[in-house]
């Protein structure tokens, strides 16, 4: 396997050897030293080209230039997929926080942040202002790419049939629906739902994803950030304050870089925090609707208060020794013969919550008085957020609670918690991780030039702005293995699955709105280039705020939200081409 690189590289000089040559000329005449003129270079060949390291193949024709960006492109392809390799043997091995927050997105990025940095670092100051548009249009198009084609492409892979507005995992029965009906409980007009909250129906299919890819798509909004405050000079026409608004800029695209770093490697914390309150709903929900069905009357009175009368009877019965009291052996009778299905349940763990909540008078055991008022809480809790079933003669909402919880638990993405699994052979993991983190970076940084140059070759030689070669073609060789990635993930037609596939694409999207434009950025300061690109960056917000947007207020998508991905691709690229070409932007 890691053979493959050198095997490319040594067929790419064999190939490429004559790329640096010019053709000769057959007129008959004669030179002024008496050489023969079929020896003299024809002057339409006269222009050369400047070859990268002094040895690079190069070539000054269109044909030459766009092989040459072929292979190179192959080149960066494999040095991202080494890197995307090694960082999931990586995350393997150590799991996730430090290395999966602080490592993990920053190799990700590694090949477009190279390709960035080589794109205003060779040459003078004028050559890197006329190359620095390749790592422009590299960031842009990285960026759409990801949310328009990938991100279209892993909801048709990963569609499932939409029951209640959730995709059902591994069952896909109504090929590529797109219609479908949703009713308000406020409303009686039909139409679409951007949220799962208030929806009491969907048919067609689609993917849903848990609520840590919500963050996530809002994390990826917040993100552009630095785009809107590097622009506010040309916004207010104010050309002095270009270089303060990118030093500020620069500032904060670093800070947030950290941030981000941070939030992901707190994020398993949080999770786990935010798992266990879910599991106490669950116990909570489920003693409630216990109680509800074994009880002989309404748990709650007219006046919304415990109903005592009741409430004594049921706790009767679940004091099996008949002491007046409900001990450690009680509640774990209870919480057994619930039979909690939906979440694995930790019997010892739920009834030390349990008493903790209710023993008010700490003696580790629960009274009759104990029991009503902790139950009068619960009650009230399950209340809040049901305003339309918080009669007091009606106990839906109980069922509700129940139901929301396991909703809840659900977008979580942990219905299925699977053991984790032990690597085998560590040390040699760890070696063989490292060496393809070492051999992808490599590459990475020893082609990033070459291909700069290709696609600066080649917009000489068709007359083809460098942006757009540089934001259709170099984001297929930096990004394709994230893509594949991607939709490989989104193929197995779980939640769990799609959640990640969407949450590394949001998350790729951060880290180039956060690492590569401090990279960029960075260029521009320290070089004194201009910052000019209202366009590019108009593309930017608008598919980063659409698509944030969208991942922020909903968890399920239905196939259509498809088409809007893929329509926001070609309009991105003709709205650049009318700005810059039609209304004189750049």
């Amino acid at each position: 396997m890691m053979q493959r690189p050198l095997l490319s590289a040594l067929l790419f000089l064999i190939l490429c050897g004559a790329a640096y040559g010019r053709f000769i000329s057959d007129q008959p005449r004669l030179v002024s030293d008496g050489v023969p003129s079929f020896l003299r270079l024809a002057e339409e060949e006269e222009e050369t080209c400047d070859q990268t390291y002094g040895f690079m193949p190069c070539t000054s024709t269109a044909m030459g230039n766009l092989f040459l960006i072929l292979v190179y492109g192959y080149l960066m392809f494999t040095a991202a997929t080494y890197l995307s390799a090694g960082s999931e043997l990586l995350l393997e091995i150590l799991g996730p926080g430090i290395v999966g927050g602080l490592f993990l997105p920053i190799l990700g990025a590694l090949p477009d942040a190279m390709l960035i940095l080589v794109s205003g670092m060779s040459g003078s100051v004028e050559t890197a202002q006329s190359q620095v548009s390749v790592g422009m249009g590299l960031l842009a198009g990285s960026t759409v790419m990801l949310l328009t084609v990938i991100w279209g492409s892993c909801i048709l892979v990963g569609k499932c049939d939409l029951q209640d507005n959730l995709a059902k995992d591994n069952q896909d029965t109504r090929a590529f629906s797109l219609t479908g009906y949703l009713l308000f409980h406020s409303s009686f007009v039909l139409r679409f739902c951007f949220s799962y909250h208030g929806c009491i129906g969907y048919e067609g299919s689609g993917v849903s994803t848990d609520i840590w890819t919500t963050y996530a798509g809002i994390i990826m909004a917040i993100s552009v950030i630095p785009f809107i405050i590097v622009q506010f000079p040309q916004m207010l026409h104010y050309d002095s304050g270009r270089n303060l608004a990118v030093l500020i800029g620069l500032i904060v695209s670093a800070s947030l870089l950290i941030a981000y770093c941070l939030y992901q490697v707190f994020q398993p914390w949080v999770q786990k925090r935010r798992l266990d309150y879910i599991k106490h709903r669950h116990v909570m929900s489920g003693i409630l609707k216990h109680l509800k069905k074994r009880a002989l009357g309404k748990l709650s009175t007219v006046d919304g208060l415990p109903n005592e009368e009741v409430l004594s009877k049921l706790f009767k019965a679940i004091d099996e020794n008949s002491d007046g009291y409900l001990s450690h052996t009680d509640l774990r009778a209870l919480i057994i013969g619930i039979q909690f299905n939906e979440v694995s349940l930790d019997h010892s763990d739920a009834v030390e919550k349990v008493m903790r909540e209710f023993d008010t008078s700490q003696d580790s055991r629960i009274d009759l008085q104990e029991f009503i008022v902790g139950v009068g809480k619960w009650l009230e809790e399950a209340k809040t957020g049901n305003e339309s079933n918080r009669a007091a003669d009606s106990m839906k909402y109980i069922d509700d609670f129940h139901t929301q919880t396991k909703r809840d638990h659900f977008l979580l993405g942990v219905q299925s918690e699977e053991g984790e699994e032990g690597v085998e052979n560590s040390a040699w993991t760890t070696v063989k991780a490292v060496l393809l983190l070492l051999l992808g970076t490599a590459i990475a940084a020893a082609f990033a030039d070459p291909l700069v140059d290709s696609v600066q070759n080649f917009s000489n030689a068709t007359k083809i702005p460098t942006f757009f070669i540089s934001f259709i073609a170099l984001p297929l060789a930096t990004n394709s293995s994230e893509a594949v990635s991607a939709i490989i993930f989104a193929s197995r037609k779980k939640l769990r699955s799609a959640s990640l596939t969407f949450s590394e694409l949001y998350g790729a999207v951060t880290m180039n709105n956060v690492l590569c434009l401090s990279v960029f950025l960075g260029l521009v300061y320290a070089r004194g280039l201009v910052w000019d690109f209202s366009s590019e960056v108009l593309v930017i917000l608008m598919v980063c705020i659409v698509m944030g947007v969208f991942a922020s207020v909903r968890t399920t998508f239905p196939v259509w939200t498809s088409l809007v991905a893929f329509l926001l691709y070609p309009f991105s690229l003709a709205l650049v081409y009318v700005l810059d070409f039609v209304f004189g932007w750049s």
